[in-house]
């Protein structure tokens, strides 16, 4: 029960009990849990502050809402380490889930001015423009969009996209993949994406952007995602 007299806000304090239910798994994952009236009888406060509580927990992935069916216990974040640089095929295999990709648009295309400087390209030089939803388990955890230089990977095409692009520009290409650079914020998913991602429109991604070259140094890919933040998290190790 809640302690109404503690300094830690009824809130939090709900928060806390129901992380603790998850953890213990009295509410197993893909399970509904109480509503919220049912729970404010449980706790004997107000539907607004269960609300706030519940809010905060799929916020912060614990949780996830389904428009008319009620509120459901989330699956663990993945968690992706910031030490290497690997496909999202690669990262899904290597956790045993199956990735597939899911194709909005595959085009030939003059890139924006911040791409076509990034590329180093002229101004008549085209770039493959490619939108991709990205899935584990048939569920969607990314959207990608992906620019490409035409004269570096001039056959490309859909039926290559299904699989890792990073293996392809490897052995079919015969490019060796040096580094990338990386950034990273977290904003409020567009409405585009929430439909692609199913999320609610306050729902929350992460945006990475990166930038990823060959060993010559030269850059072959700009990729712009959109991760669920309820479903994804990075780690990194840091020494000094």
């Amino acid at each position: 029960m809640v302690d109404k007299n503690s300094h830690v806000p009824i809130y939090v304090q709900i928060e806390e009990i129901l992380k603790e239910k998850i953890s213990h798994g009295e509410y197993a994952v893909g399970c509904a849990i109480p509503s919220e009236r049912e729970l404010s009888e449980t706790f004997t406060v107000s539907r607004m502050t269960v609300r706030q509580s519940i809010t905060q927990l799929v916020n912060d992935g614990f949780l996830y809402r389904e428009k008319g069916r009620g509120t459901f216990v989330a699956s663990p974040k993945f968690e992706q380490p910031l030490n290497g640089l690997t496909s999202f095929t690669e990262d899904m295999r290597a956790r045993g889930m199956e990735p597939s990709s899911n194709i909005v648009t595959f085009e030939k295309q003059l890139p924006p001015y911040d791409i076509r400087e990034d590329f180093k390209l002229m101004d008549n030089e085209e770039v493959f423009f490619i939108a991709r939803i990205r899935n584990a388990d048939h569920k969607p955890m990314a959207i990608e969009r992906t620019y490409i230089p035409v004269k570096l990977l001039p056959d490309l095409n859909e039926e290559d996209l299904q699989g890792s692009l990073y293996n392809l520009v490897e052995n079919k290409y015969g490019f060796e993949i040096n580094n990338a650079i990386q950034q990273m914020e977290a904003t409020i998913v567009t409405k585009e994406d929430a439909k692609y991602l199913k999320l609610e429109a306050t729902g929350v991604v992460l945006i990475i952007k990166r930038t990823s070259y060959l060993a010559n140094g030269q850059p072959f890919e700009v990729v712009r995602s959109a991760y669920r933040a309820d479903r994804y998290k990075f780690i990194s190790e840091i020494k000094r």
